[in-house]
């Protein structure tokens, strides 16, 4: 991507165009007060310009950004984890609070919207660089387009967690293989390039490994079905085979009962799931109220009070391990689902 050198006066113009006909849409957004700009300050390991085949796009990267805008809060929490809020200018579309450790460094940075924010507010934090883990916000219809954000001097990247070669699957594609976690390390290692903190990626890679193989030690759960419920009481979206709960089956033996199903959440029936009478059910317990069920109390009970569902095995042994969105989404948070399966079989491992 060959990038304008003229960022400012472009983007200048942009703003102008998109706010002459949005002052309305700005509404339902919080009013960012964009910080200011800090100086460089990186580990000297990255060699600029740097190069990334990004879900098939080449991104150009000739300095590190110093105002980054994050549209999803797994991104946000790994720019976080990276020791970055000074340089974060905006986020969006949360599902949860953000990580406790991460609490204190969060609290100063923007939030642009509670979901999606409009291309004119995201302009509005004047970033440099805009990072997502979902490409439907890059998607026609989304926050804006890649290309447009080129036109004014603004480097994109989006989370290979969502590419398949040059395809996005949440910007329209559909998988073809289960995702994995090196696909996640890949994001931290390449977003520490990025900002020329390599060692600080190293770091935080190394810690999400050693938790991994601690949360998995000696756990075998092998035969025991799980059904994976996102949000949605009335048409519930339930996780097929190749999402980002595979971050969680692959290593603990856990078979999902859509494994055969691609798509990383599918609006699915509810006799669809009580057929397929899965031994144990992840619920998301969103910290939100965008769905009905987003909440964990809301799921359970739904599922003790409504006559279908009520019969199911699973609902009827209580056999649940709750989880945040963040959790069930491809994200470092992988790990502390890891940690809370384990916890359940610790548990339960005398049931199973």
């Amino acid at each position: 991507m060959s990038r304008p050198r003229t960022r400012t006066g472009a983007l200048a113009a942009a703003l102008v165009a998109v706010l002459a006909g949005a002052l309305t849409g700005c509404g339902a957004s919080e009013p960012v007060e964009a910080p200011a700009t800090v100086a460089p300050a990186g580990e000297g390991r990255t060699q600029y310009p740097l190069v990334l085949d990004n879900c098939g796009q080449q991104v150009v990267v000739d300095a590190p950004p110093q105002r980054v805008a994050s549209l999803d809060q797994g991104s946000t929490e790994i720019l976080l984890s990276l020791g970055l809020a000074d340089r974060v200018v905006g986020t969006a579309s949360w599902t949860d609070p953000v990580l406790p450790e991460l609490a204190e460094a969060g609290a100063s940075v923007p939030r642009l919207a509670d979901n999606a924010p409009t291309y004119e507010v995201l302009l509005g934090a004047d970033p440099d660089f805009v990072t997502a883990s979902f490409g439907r916000h890059f998607a026609e219809g989304g926050v804006t387009t890649r290309e447009r954000l080129a036109e004014t001097g603004v480097d994109s990247y989006l989370s290979p967690t969502d590419c398949e070669g040059s395809t996005s699957i949440n910007g329209g594609g559909t998988r073809t293989r289960p995702v994995t976690v090196e696909a996640v390390y890949q994001e931290v290692h390449e977003l520490a390039e990025v900002f020329d903190v390599a060692d600080r990626g190293d770091a935080l890679v190394a810690r999400l490994q050693q938790r991994a193989a601690a949360a998995t030690e000696g756990m075998d759960l092998s035969g025991t079905t799980v059904a994976f419920w996102f949000a949605d009481t009335s048409t519930p979206y339930i996780a097929g085979g190749f999402g980002a709960p595979a971050l969680l089956t692959a290593p603990t033996g856990l078979q999902n009962a859509f494994a055969d199903r691609p798509e990383d959440w599918n609006a699915t029936g509810w006799e669809t799931v009580v057929a397929a009478q899965p031994d144990v059910l992840v619920l998301g317990d969103l910290q939100r109220d965008r769905f009905s069920g987003d909440r964990l109390d809301d799921k359970t009970a739904f599922l003790a009070a409504d006559p279908l569902t009520s019969t199911m095995d699973a609902v009827q042994h209580q056999r649940y391990i709750a989880l945040h969105g963040a959790e069930m989404n491809p994200s470092i948070r992988f790990v502390d689902g890891l940690e809370k399966v384990r916890a359940w079989y610790d548990e339960h491992r005398d049931e199973l």
